[in-house]
């Protein structure tokens, strides 16, 4: 199949009609903490509030969303102010002595829990910059601009941060070249930054060079610092929906440099090896985890269904279209985007359903916690609705 102009503006307006009268009514303004700042995003089914703890990494993402919103759909003060609020409350609240950003804090901002990972700063970054744009304010500007440098810093000195594990089997996963390229693009594309273009080809290229198994069809989560592949349970672990996140995010590069065509190449074939490995073929969705020679994988969770990596194989499929007209992504998409807004959406409510057992029935009923929150729908739906504005 492929899609027609027609289909394709309908696409377009469900995708924005979705965000801006669904998603984001969903958690905004109710979610905004009017007394410390920050936002209250722990949420049930019905939006009440089941913790009022705080994720860094989604306040970061919230105030991202936020800024984005202002900068590209309109500028709406509610919004700016809502952003502002998130900026706010991260640069007061979640950074360490040391400078370190912590994971999780209390709803005034006291730290519970800090991660042996640069995470939080990246998210830091995105929302910094995106607030820049929005509001010309210089220092989230500066701040967005050295936390990417530190960012750069952390995931090229081994033993600047903690290691989780010892160095008998030592590894590397490819969220740290994938995160970093998305952080770098949001950055270039905001406020801008000379490191980027720079870095971002670096990332791609280990992926590329470390992660991408052309031999077997696949790519990797973890890979040994040579890029081979660990035979062992948590080696052989892939991340399906991760991995074709990595697709898109390559493939939106290869949009930024003119559609460039070994960037499509290698972007398109990354979505095509992991929907063949993720893809349910009995049920339908994205399955979480598999394993890379068909063993049986650990995590009990395996074969759930998670909503965020439906969210990436949407964006990826409908650039994989966009960019190349194949007629299979456009196959794939609808497949994609019929089984997640009919089995994840929450059409009483809105938002979506985070966690489904493998059937696609209800496994819990949490729209946000200290992973979930208003991040990988809303912009699915606010780049697939950007995506499809120039349809030429």
């Amino acid at each position: 199949m492929s899609y027609t102009t027609a289909e394709l503006q309908k696409l377009s307006a469900f995708y924005k009609n979705q965000l801006l009268n669904n998603t984001v009514p969903f958690w905004f303004p109710k979610s905004i903490d009017k007394t410390y700042g920050g936002y209250l995003l722990m949420r049930d089914q019905d939006g009440s509030l089941i913790d009022d703890d705080k994720a860094v990494w989604i306040q970061g993402r919230a105030a991202w969303l936020l800024s984005t919103l202002y900068n590209t759909i309109e500028q709406k003060k509610e919004w700016l102010e809502g952003a502002k609020s998130g900026i706010d409350f991260l640069n007061q609240y979640c950074f360490d002595t040391d400078g370190q950003m912590f994971f999780h804090v209390t709803r005034d901002g006291k730290p519970i829990r800090k991660r042996r990972y640069y995470f939080s700063e990246t998210f830091a970054v995105i929302a910094n910059a995106a607030y820049a744009k929005a509001s010309g304010d210089k220092k989230a500007a500066d701040t967005a601009r050295y936390l990417f440098g530190k960012c750069i810093e952390y995931s090229t000195t081994p033993g600047l941060l903690p290691a989780k594990f010892t160095g008998i089997r030592p590894s590397k996963g490819i969220g740290v070249p994938m995160i970093m390229m998305n952080t770098a693009q949001q950055l270039r594309e905001t406020i801008g930054d000379e490191r980027c273009d720079e870095w971002i080809s670096k990332w791609i290229a280990e992926i590329k060079n470390d992660f991408v198994k052309d031999d077997i069809k696949c790519v990797m989560e973890q890979v040994a610092p040579d890029g081979s592949i660990i035979d062992h349970i948590d080696g052989r672990t892939l991340n399906p929906g991760h991995a074709i996140e990595g697709a898109w995010f390559i493939l939106h590069e290869a949009k930024y440099r003119n559609h460039d065509p070994a960037l499509i190449a290698l972007g398109c074939k990354m979505l095509d090896y992991m929907w063949e490995r993720g893809w349910d073929k009995e049920y339908g969705g994205i399955l979480y985890f598999r394993d890379v020679y068909h063993k049986p994988v650990q995590e009990y969770w395996q074969d759930m269904k998670f909503w965020w990596p439906q969210n990436e194989t949407i964006i990826a499929t409908l650039l994989a279209y966009k960019l190349t007209g194949d007629e299979k992504y456009a196959r794939w998409h609808k497949m994609i985007h019929d089984y997640a807004y009919s089995k994840f959406h929450d059409t009483r409510n809105g938002e979506w359903f985070g966690y489904l057992h493998r059937d696609g029935t209800i496994a819990q009923t949490a729209k946000g916690n200290l992973f979930k929150g208003p991040f990988h729908l809303p912009r699915q739906e606010w780049y697939c609705a950007q995506l499809l504005q120039d349809l030429d």
